[in-house]
């Protein structure tokens, strides 16, 4: 998954720090997309030799290498161009692709958060800690993390797969953002019954996984279908939503995803679905 990038590590701890030569910048454009290098193989971004930032914000370190945010947009450098994070996705995996995920996070915080929601007021950033502070009423906002969960629905050897009728065009699984009041597993049994219909028992945490794209934690339930359900799907959310043997399950055309794992470790019967099923 994006986050397993392991022995490098992302230190998500708050450190100001001026920025150095050697540290990434991340610079975005009006649309989102950051500045990496003009590559397919690879994914890299520019550092302070490339790209001379005045009072950048610091976000993280990779393997102890500092990474800031361009306080401007639409910045330029030589051999490098914009790319969206879909776009990046395709030139590899690994630590980079971690680090531009969290950076969008944090981007789009800063961006939604520049006026206080509270008096309309400027907000600025904290000498002390990661937040962000009205300087009219004192009203402090800190990063806001969305929980949505991810539903592995089974029923024997099979797996609920879906697929949207909008955006991302690839096998999916039941998914969808906890609201108000709600437990996970409430989320999870109203997402499957609104979505396909189907009600669902035996609900079981998998993993959990951040996803700046969306600014969310995921969180993987895996959970059995009732004998008796039939699929009834949301035409306006879904285009396909129908059970698939897990010998014929197609997965998703990179591993970043905990949706993917979920689908791989039931198709292949790893645990908990197979040998060596944990408890």
């Amino acid at each position: 998954m994006i986050q397993d990038i392991y022995p490098s590590r992302l230190d998500n701890s708050y450190i100001p720090r001026s920025f150095g030569e050697d540290d990434i910048i991340m610079c975005f454009d009006d649309n989102d997309c950051l500045l990496a290098a003009d590559d397919d193989q690879r994914i890299s971004f520019p550092t302070g030799r490339e790209i001379s930032a005045n009072e950048p914000v610091y976000l993280f370190s990779v393997d102890g290498r500092g990474c800031f945010l361009s306080p401007l947009d639409n910045v330029s450098a030589d051999g490098f161009v914009y790319k969206g994070l879909k776009q990046l996705r395709s030139c590899g995996s690994g630590k980079w692709l971690f680090a531009a995920y969290t950076a969008y996070h944090l981007r789009k915080w800063y961006s939604d958060n520049s006026f206080c929601g509270r008096c309309g007021s400027k907000t600025v950033h904290s000498p002390h800690e990661r937040s962000l502070v009205c300087g009219c009423c004192g009203n402090t906002v800190y990063p806001r993390i969305n929980p949505a969960v991810i539903v592995g629905v089974t029923k024997g050897d099979s797996m609920l797969i879906t697929r949207y009728r909008r955006g991302y065009a690839h096998n999916a699984l039941v998914a969808g953002f906890t609201e108000i009041g709600e437990t996970l597993e409430q989320t999870v049994e109203r997402e499957v019954m609104e979505e396909t219909g189907v009600k669902v028992k035996n609900i079981r945490y998998y993993k959990s996984q951040p996803w700046g794209s969306a600014q969310d934690i995921l969180v993987g339930f895996f959970c059995e279908a009732e004998e008796s359900a039939v699929i009834h799907m949301d035409e306006k959310e879904l285009r396909y939503a129908e059970w698939v043997r897990r010998e014929k399950l197609v997965l998703q055309p990179d591993s970043a995803s905990l949706t993917n794992e979920m689908m791989r470790v039931f198709r292949d019967q790893e645990p908990p679905f197979g040998k060596g099923r944990q408890p």
